[in-house]
């Protein structure tokens, strides 16, 4: 059976990934669209259809669907902390759009991009249970309430697929709790988080990539479905870093605190901001995503066949040696805000 596959934000780490695990299926039958700001910036194993523009744009989200039967969605704005107008404007607004015009569409199936720390720390082994909004993190909100407009519009004939998303790593990816973390470290002044003991479920690009073309291709899901998508091994965060300062020299932390005291001290650090020239050494958001997930991929391999290969160390040690490579310096809590004008060709 032919599709015809848009890709948004092809030009991300997602949306690269998906387009790269798409063109070395090779499938005859597969027409793949990547829709971004900017073509320059694609794979450049990809020669098929680009359709260039901002979603934000009202003639380019309907041109941009024209003839699609199934939507990846990996389009995404972040921010680990504040910027809620900034979020609902860039991120959380576009994508309900887009949602409608698939529906208006009658688009066949659409795949989000979530995360598993959305319903943690508590139910987030269940890649059903309803995401927990937090007061300190506008953009995870955001997430789930993509989430749940999902949900809510599943019965109007389109296939609605949710993949929650373990800690990104690996090529082309400079974003993160890794580079907000590292950095850090350098202080000497961050601690355990609870001695280091909670799983950290990162997963390399290119079982992103995989996740989601099984998604796309699955030939009977319900009407939503929902999967929690990480790594073949769960890492604690000790290994982690412990990991990262055998091979890269990065100081380990000193000492620890539990998850209350790092609330507490992160509030304080938030409080601070203000009177600061620099982003607080750690916030709510940061500790959140160290918080225990318990996620795993029993769901994802028995209904989408969903088989990581790439191990946590090779995706973390290809990163940071990428970084390394481009000079990376450190990132902000939020990417950078994109103007929206005729012509913008940014990414």
């Amino acid at each position: 059976m032919s599709h015809s596959i848009v890709v948004t934000g092809a030009t991300g780490f997602v949306g690269s990934h998906v387009l790269e695990e798409l063109t070395q299926i090779g499938h005859k039958d597969l027409h793949i669209i990547a829709a971004c700001r900017d073509r320059r910036k694609l794979i450049a194993e990809f020669s098929g259809e680009v359709r260039e523009g901002d979603l934000r744009d009202p003639e380019y989200m309907h041109r941009v669907l024209t003839g699609a039967d199934i939507v990846c969605h990996c389009a995404a704005w972040s921010a680990v902390w504040g910027k809620k107008k900034e979020s609902k404007q860039l991120y959380l607004d576009p994508s309900l759009q887009l949602i409608d015009k698939a529906l208006e569409w009658r688009v066949k199936r659409f795949i989000n991009i979530s995360t598993t720390s959305a319903a943690a720390p508590k139910s987030s082994s269940n890649a059903y249970a309803p995401g927990i909004s937090h007061r300190f993190w506008p953009h995870l909100n955001n997430i789930i309430a993509i989430e749940n407009y999902m949900q809510e519009n599943a019965h109007r004939g389109m296939s609605m697929v949710n993949l929650r998303l373990g800690i990104f790593a690996g090529s082309r990816y400079s974003l993160g709790i890794l580079p907000l973390l590292l950095p850090r470290l350098k202080t000497h002044l961050v601690p355990w988080v609870s001695g280091g003991k909670t799983g950290l479920p990162i997963i390399d690009g290119r079982d992103i990539g995989q996740a989601f073309v099984r998604a796309a291709l699955a030939p009977q899901l319900p009407p939503y479905a929902a999967f929690n998508i990480v790594g073949p091994e769960i890492p604690t965060v000790r290994e982690v870093i412990d990991y990262i300062g055998d091979h890269f020299d990065y100081p380990r932390p000193h000492f620890s605190v539990p998850f209350f005291a790092a609330y507490g001290v992160a509030w304080l650090m938030e409080r601070l901001d203000p009177l600061l020239p620099w982003e607080p050494l750690i916030t709510r958001s940061i500790v959140h995503l160290l918080e225990e997930t318990g996620v795993s991929n029993n769901q994802a391999r028995e209904l989408l066949g969903y088989n990581p290969e790439i191990h946590w160390k090779e995706a973390v040690h290809r990163q940071i040696t990428e970084m390394q490579h481009n000079q990376f310096r450190g990132m902000k809590m939020f990417k950078p805000i994109k103007s929206l004008s005729i012509g913008d060709k940014e990414s």
